[in-house]
């Protein structure tokens, strides 16, 4: 691989013009499918679950119930909400409602049951749509909370919840995207001291994440990718982008300066650094593809979008980076040697791992289970609009059911009933079944059974005591599952099936758990191979995937501790006691674990690099950390900002993955590679680049050796102050042709 990267890297570099053109090309008509590209969808279908048999049951038989649906509160701040301004209002705001485009029905509270409070202030209806989720849009949602807020007056206040009115409030701004940059920009100068280095790693980056969006808006039609995944491939993208590219670009920088011309050093650095993003990327995309092995679909295709991300900027780093390198070569030439010189400080700092490294492996170990302890109270769920923040519209219309007609009102169920056609008996055995429901320890109230046009189905609807996310309401999922439902309707031909989107939310939960363990497997026997193919190694990959799973269960800590256990949410706009996502904890894993063998496999290269010189144990680990140590911790900084930078958006989902990955990154650049990693190799000595004949032969020898590739052109002179310059002087360079 090395030998190939580094003839790529020449061609490259030294026709970079030709090549420059052939990118643009490349790109343009991407860009033309992808402009032709069908919209993202999400796919929020649980195969095999009881909540998704009742969504076909209901997209068969009564369409409109299986449409996006928005719930409208009106308050009375004075009097109530029957007086005749008020009335009046809300009737003009309901009929504006119903002429919207997709509403299939909306009912006035003045014309129905249980719509009203008791007190009177509080009316709430329910404005039903015949759009499935994955149709609804932005539009859609601004015009119905121009129709919702057209009824607001003196005395009466109007809010609203729901899918639509979420998506309504969708952040436009790249905020998260702009705030990552701009800090990058901050770290990748002071790192390089060159506002040409820093431009072509930011430019070389912000490329492949283009690319990587051009390609997921070409394909998500045809693979079904959800919206969401285009968020994560920007955060990952992003990130791991910058990271890989001043990799690289560091690395030509440090070539340079020991005299390598351009495409000699473009093809060293290709060749080295070129290979460990080759592998890391290959190491993130199996651990992100993985999620495939979990079996919900929605998991599934945000890792194949992930995936896609990485492999463009992983393409981009070795692909257009050696162009621009090629066309920027004079200006990303260091000024000075100090510029790229291995750090003296990160030598100190190897030399005081190195020197107690039983002390350093058992202090890192204990900070991250410290970091790791709140995961014993981790609580799966689905954060809902009570804990938005308090001045946005779907807290208040939250917060005002709750108090109007009680927690549960927010959460109920829907039960959906598989009737035999046309038997007389059906309407005793569905009262039955309701008067079970309603007599159940937690159910409030049953609705009488509903039956569909055709006949075949029949819905029902109960609602809690408790709110959507508290457990005794699962309790009550499980318990209406288990027992009433089965008992109420033994010897019957009926089958009843608890829906809506809790119960949903539930089973969505419970399918993420079961698939875990085999997804845990899967992400770190493959990646264990991967690494054992590249470095030659069994002890470093095996070792290294349990302080990777360390790693990870501290950002887990660290995630539940601000989202359940409230500690620092105020400063996020979150309030406490917030479930974790079902499918963060599985995203989590999958990015963390890939983006940790990232930077595992900087720094092992480097220190295997050093080995391989002929370095002792505990020098190479030190010569290693010297080159690559401030790299990583850069590269590390620039990653966690980016993450980071997305607590800013309002969606609390987009907040979790931000916080957990960013604060995961730094925990484990922090702890992991720079204390425990470097302490480890140099326990295990020579033992760490060993590995067993028979599996030697068994694996693929994928070569990291780039240091290895040899010069083409007559070496220039090393900068004042390397290592090499007081040797013996170079014979000038001449012009060579490729």
């Amino acid at each position: 691989m090395s030998d190939a990267l580094a003839r790529l890297a020449r061609t490259l570099t030294h026709r970079w013009r030709r090549s420059l053109v052939v990118a643009l090309a490349a790109l343009v008509v991407l860009g033309g499918f992808a402009a032709n590209g069908e919209p993202a969808t999400d796919d929020f279908k649980v195969p095999g679950s009881e909540s998704q048999t009742a969504v076909d049951l209901l997209k068969a038989h009564t369409p409109a119930l299986a449409g996006v649906d928005s719930q409208v509160v009106f308050t009375a701040t004075g009097g109530k909400v029957s007086d005749p301004e008020n009335r009046a209002a809300i009737d003009t705001a309901l009929q504006k409602i119903s002429k919207l485009e997709g509403v299939s029905g909306v009912v006035s509270p003045f014309d129905a049951e249980g719509l009203i409070s008791r007190d009177g202030t509080i009316a709430q209806t329910t404005v039903q749509y015949d759009l499935p989720p994955m149709d609804a849009e932005k539009a859609d949602g601004e015009r119905l909370l121009d129709a919702v807020e057209s009824a607001e007056r003196p005395g009466l206040d109007v809010s609203a919840r729901g899918m639509i009115v979420d998506l309504a409030s969708e952040q436009e701004a790249p905020v998260g995207e702009l705030v990552g940059i701009g800090i990058a920009i901050i770290l990748l100068t002071l790192l390089f001291r060159s506002m040409a280095a820093m431009a072509a790693t930011l430019f070389g980056a912000l490329l492949g994440v283009i690319l990587g969006q051009l390609l997921l808006t070409a394909v998500s039609g045809p693979l079904g990718l959800p919206a969401f995944a285009a968020t994560i491939a920007i955060m990952l993208g992003l990130g791991a982008g910058i990271d890989y590219a001043l990799l690289i670009i560091g690395r030509f920088r440090e070539q340079v300066a020991a005299g390598d011309s351009v495409r000699d050093a473009s093809a060293k650095a290709l060749a080295t650094s070129g290979s460990a993003v080759v592998t890391a990327g290959l190491i993130v995309m199996v651990a992100i593809a993985g999620l495939l092995v979990i079996g919900i679909p929605l998991i599934g295709k945000m890792g194949i979008g992930a995936a896609i991300g990485i492999a463009a900027v992983v393409l981009s780093a070795i692909t257009l980076l050696p162009i621009l390198i090629g066309a920027f070569s004079k200006r990303l030439k260091p000024k000075r040697y100090a510029h790229v010189a291995p750090s003296q400080r990160f030598a100190r700092w190897g030399e005081i791992i190195t020197a107690r490294p039983w002390l350093s492996v058992g202090a890192g170990v204990l900070v991250l289970l410290v970091l790791a302890f709140p995961v014993t109270q981790l609580r799966l769920g689905q954060p809902d609009d009570g804990n938005k923040p308090a001045d946005t519209t779907q807290r208040v219309a939250y917060d005002q059911v709750s108090k109007g007609f009680g927690p549960g009102t927010n959460g109920p169920l829907l039960i959906t009933v598989d009737t035999p056609k046309g038997d007389a008996a059906t309407a005793e055995q569905l009262e039955r079944l309701r008067t079970a429901i309603a007599g159940t320890d937690g159910v409030v109230a049953a609705t009488p059974a509903t039956p569909s046009q055709d006949g075949e189905i029949a819905t029902l609807t109960a609602i809690p005591s408790t709110a959507p996310q508290d457990e005794k309401t699962s309790d009550l999922v499980n318990t209406l599952r288990d027992r009433v439902i089965p008992g109420a309707l033994e010897g019957t031909p009926l089958k009843a099936y608890v829906g809506g989107n809790t119960a949903g939310f539930q089973d969505f939960s419970d399918k993420t758990a079961a698939g875990l363990p085999i997804f845990i497997a899967v992400v770190i026997g493959l990646s264990v191979l991967l690494l054992t193919a590249a470095f030659r190694s069994l002890w470093i990959p095996l070792v290294s995937a349990v302080f990777n799973l360390l790693s990870i269960a501290a950002s887990y800590g660290i995630v539940v501790a601000v989202f359940q256990l409230g500690v620092g949410a105020d400063l996020l706009g979150v309030g406490s006691d917030v479930p974790i996502i079902s499918f963060v904890p599985v995203m989590m894993f999958a990015i963390l674990f890939g983006l940790s063998m990232d930077y595992n496999v900087f720094l092992l290269s480097r220190i295997h690099e050093a080995h391989n010189e002929g370095d002792s144990s505990r020098a190479s680990v030190i010569h290693g950390v010297s080159r690559i140590g401030k790299v990583i911790l850069y590269a590390g900084l620039i990653m966690g900002s980016v993450f980071l930078a997305f607590v800013t958006q309002p969606d609390v989902t987009a907040k979790m993955f931000g916080l957990g990955l960013g604060l995961g990154v730094l925990v484990d650049v922090l702890i992991v590679r720079l204390v425990i990693a470097p302490a480890v190799v140099q326990l295990l000595g020579d033992r760490a680049w060993t590995l067993p004949r028979w599996l030697d032969r068994v694996l693929p020898n994928v070569s990291l050796e780039g240091h290895l590739v040899a010069n083409r052109d007559p070496k220039d002179p090393p900068m004042d102050g390397h290592p090499d310059a007081l040797r013996e002087p170079h014979e000038t360079r001449v012009p060579a042709v490729v």
